[in-house]
């Protein structure tokens, strides 16, 4: 019955077996030491602590378990509860003080936490292991209900009706920023996050604390990891290849962990409809290096560099588009190329200073300098055609004109932050404050143009009046492009924010009770050549407050409000013509985020459903267009919009030794320009669907499968150039996409090899092959717009994404 019910939820079976889990982690004490000799033990078996505070005890699965935490001279803590799905690995770390005993019944289960502060947890593992064109931790959070892209060759992300310019990024506490020129998904390669240097992951799609930064819909909080021993991690397949080394001296002080990471695109690219040579090529290299100095001093130091060349030469395109009763054919032939740099470097230290059992403080400086040229010579010749239904060729082919496109781009861009922050800790209260200074500096040079010719007459920009009067008058005006940019901007922006929050956690009447209060309040000033100084204060007040009721079924409640506030970036001032409106304010939104979570035991494993309602009052926005991942803003704050929606996500053991999930969400945004009424927003997708399947053999558990399916409804189409957004509301295909991986594991911690096997040196080995777009459906990202010259009709082209394609993988630790 167990199997049928399986089959029913996800249409693939599961066989019950019970094994073995594990908890893991270090611990601590009140300053953020390492505590040695600690003792970990259940009613069956026990471990004790090493001289890193690091401890790995092996427990029953799938039952219930309390584990006890004691040590000399110190309270208890006490894990109550916990219950793991089989080969599970939870990774938890106790802090233990002298005058406070610690029971944790908010954790029940290692597939993700309770905690109020509107943060969902990721297990590394499956961020490492999930197939995806863009494997990480990008391409997990997809699957998340309130996250969506329907960009495969993108790792940009859009939250609850958010763009990709409103998500906050932090590893190691260190905000992390997004390139600035590039336009096309196929142009991204690698995600700054590297997968394999992950510890822990945190995400919140709303209604976060005041600790993290100003933008308006999601924070993404990575933690890499600090090694205790030596590793060495290589992972390799047809898209490119990574390679992790983790290092610890004898004395456990210094640690690093460094990633180099290498791909091309091309697999990907060439799957598409246009046939190219292309060559994209993505290097990466990161390192973060930790050093104790004391038993109250740690120094740690996260640096990168990566180098990114994108060469495209396209020869020609052939789309099919159109209804069933007038099928079309939209034929291209090319002649140029893009040739694209995006080079970074970034530095950070981060200080930290343990004054006491109660009192820490961190001083975070950092620098990130990126330049980035773009160069592209493209023309086009269109041709129009219908098909035959009798026999699907193309016939009644009309020649459309020819389109020239040139860009001559060049942005540098250096960015200084000097951060404080602290922490006080109390009688189960928590003050955290900070004070952040940063200072950018832009410079930027855009000189684009498209010039449009259809059947020999050139096409001008439809917003210039001019009188043609020919043949009885020669017409002379000078020839000017469809579409043209000619400017050069240094902006320098001066921000001074600080924040401040007190959260604590009590009991009232049986009951546990979390409460965070905090806000916080940003200045900034914005100046450059040839443009005003202006400068703005916004102030943002932010709580979240959580109950776990004492009752016998484990529920959870969660209310998170607040203010949060946009101060515009370099990009939000640029309006679409390259000017720069110094003008421009802070965008705004009021959230409020209603959240459920309830655990329970089904076929005696653990499960979990979360379910949140939203609303979010939008005003002062700066309304954009959206070209494939490139936004483009108007440089105003004429509108004002709103976001709602409800999710729902279960999680748990599908299958014994997995974590699965099942998510849902609807969501509606609009805007609303200058009083003309409510239209839907470019992230206007109404309903997601996303599916993690983890499986294996019963038989043969070293065969393992991965599988994600996302479904989402289509996407606003958007509108041709110069054209009001008010007059086109058609929509793009919905968005279907499966990815499925199988692999085979030699050898692991489970799984050791024999003494004369050659498999012997490795720690772990696996391989296998993954099928991107399982289905191969034809999913877009945009439109291209081409004029009937007969009609005067224009049509809305799509621009397909990648389609079926078998990569192959091994990973390997040493």
């Amino acid at each position: 019955m167990k199997c049928i019910k399986l089959l029913c939820l996800l249409l693939f079976p599961a066989v019950l077996i019970a094994q073995k889990a594990t908890i893991t982690g270090v611990i601590l004490d009140a300053n953020n030491l390492p505590l040695s000799n600690t003792n970990v033990r259940t009613i069956l078996n026990g471990s004790v602590s090493d001289s890193t505070g690091f401890y790995f005890l092996e427990i029953d699965a799938d039952q219930q378990i309390n584990i006890i935490f004691s040590h000399l001279g110190y309270k208890d803590v006490i894990l109550n509860k916990l219950l793991l799905t089989t080969n599970e690995t939870f990774e938890f770390n106790p802090i233990l003080r002298t005058d406070i005993t610690q029971i944790d019944e908010v954790t029940i289960t290692a597939s993700g936490k309770k905690t109020a502060g509107a943060i969902t947890t990721i297990a590394p593992e499956i961020i490492r292991l999930i197939p995806g064109a863009n494997a990480g931790v990008e391409n997990v959070m997809k699957l998340l209900p309130g996250v969506s892209s329907n960009n495969e060759l993108s790792t940009q992300y859009n939250v609850r009706g958010g763009n990709y310019d409103e998500n906050l990024v932090y590893v190691n506490e260190i905000e992390v920023y997004r390139p600035f020129l590039i336009r096309s998904g196929q142009q991204e390669s690698l995600s700054f996050i590297n997968s394999s240097m992950i510890q822990n992951v945190k995400f919140s799609s709303g209604g976060f604390q005041a600790k993290y930064g100003d933008k308006l819909s999601s924070v993404l909080d990575i933690t890499y990891k600090k090694p205790v021993s030596f590793g060495l991690q290589i992972d390799a397949n047809l898209l490119g290849a990574s390679a992790t080394l983790e290092t610890s001296s004898k004395n456990k002080k210094l640690n690093s962990i460094t990633g180099i990471r290498y791909r091309d695109n091309s697999l990907l690219i060439n799957s598409q409809e246009t046939i190219t040579n292309i060559n994209p090529i993505a290097f990466d290299f990161q390192t973060y290096e930790n050093y104790t100095v004391s038993k109250k001093i740690e120094i740690g130091f996260l640096g990168t560099l990566s180098s990114n060349e994108y060469r495209n030469n396209p020869t020609s395109r052939t789309t099919n588009f159109g209804t069933l009763n007038e099928p079309k054919s939209l034929t291209v032939y090319y002649a140029g190329q893009e040739q694209n740099q995006y080079k970074t470097v970034s530095g950070a230290l981060k200080a930290t200073f343990h004054v006491n059992k109660n009192t820490t403080l961190k001083l975070i400086p950092s620098i990130y300098h990126t330049v980035e040229e773009e160069s592209s010579d493209i023309i086009a010749q269109y041709q129009l055609g219908a098909i035959s239904s009798d026999f699907g060729e193309v016939s009644n082919r009309r020649r459309l004109g020819t389109q020239f496109n040139s860009a001559r781009n060049t942005l540098d861009a250096l960015i200084f932050n000097l951060e404080h922050k602290g922490i006080f800790n109390k009688n189960e209260g928590k003050l955290e404050w900070g004070i952040k200074y940063s200072h950018e500096d832009i410079r930027d040079q855009l000189r684009e143009s498209e010039f449009l010719d259809s059947l020999g007459f050139l096409i001008r920009p439809s917003n210039i009046d001019f009188i043609n009067n020919q043949p009885a008058d020669p017409f002379d005006a000078p020839i000017l492009a469809l579409e043209s940019v000619n400017a050069t901007n240094y902006v320098q922006t001066d921000r001074v924010a600080t924040f401040v929050q007190y959260s604590k956690q009590l009991d009232w009447k049986s009951n546990a009770v979390y409460f965070n209060l905090g806000a916080r309040s940003q200045h900034w000033s914005v100046s450059g050549k040839n443009i005003s100084t202006n400068s703005q204060t916004v102030f943002s007040p932010r709580a979240q407050i959580a109950l776990k009721p004492n009752w016998k079924k484990d529920m959870f409640f969660k209310i998170a409000a607040g203010v949060y506030h946009q101060p515009p970036f370099y990009r939000e001032f640029r309006a679409a013509n390259g000017s720069v409106n110094p003008d421009v304010k802070a965008q705004k939104s009021i959230h409020t985020v209603l959240t459920n979570e309830y655990s329970f035991i089904l076929w005696d494993s653990p499960f979990k459903l979360i379910s949140e309602a939203y609303y979010k009052d939008l005003s002062n926005v700066n309304t954009y267009t959206v070209e494939d991942v490139r936004i483009r803003y108007a440089a105003n704050n004429n509108a004002n919009a709103y976001a709602y929606g409800a999710e729902f996500r279960l999680n748990g053991a599908f299958v014994p030794g997995t974590e699965s999930w099942v998510s849902l969400g609807y969501m509606k945004t609009e805007e609303n320009s200058d009083n003309r009424g409510f239209i839907a927003r470019p992230t206007d997708q109404r309903i997601k669907v996303g599916i993690l399947f983890q499986d294996y053999i019963p038989t043969i558990p070293d065969v393992k499968m991965y599988l994600n399916l996302v479904y989402s409804t289509g996407l606003p189409g958007g509108s041709p150039n110069y054209s009001d957004p008010y007059l086109f509301n058609n929509r793009l295909r919905d968005y279907k996409r499966a990815d499925l991986g199988i692999s085979y594991t030699f050898v692991d911690e489970n799984k050791r090899a024999a003494k004369n096997s050659w498999f012997r040196g490795f720690r772990e080995l696996s391989g296998g092959f993954e099928l991107f777009n399982l289905f191969n459906n034809q999913n877009s990202i945009t439109n291209t717009w081409v004029r009937d010259i007969d009609t005067k009709q224009q049509f809305a082209v799509p621009n397909y994404l990648t389609s079926r394609i078998l990569n192959l993988r091994i990973r390997m630790r040493f």
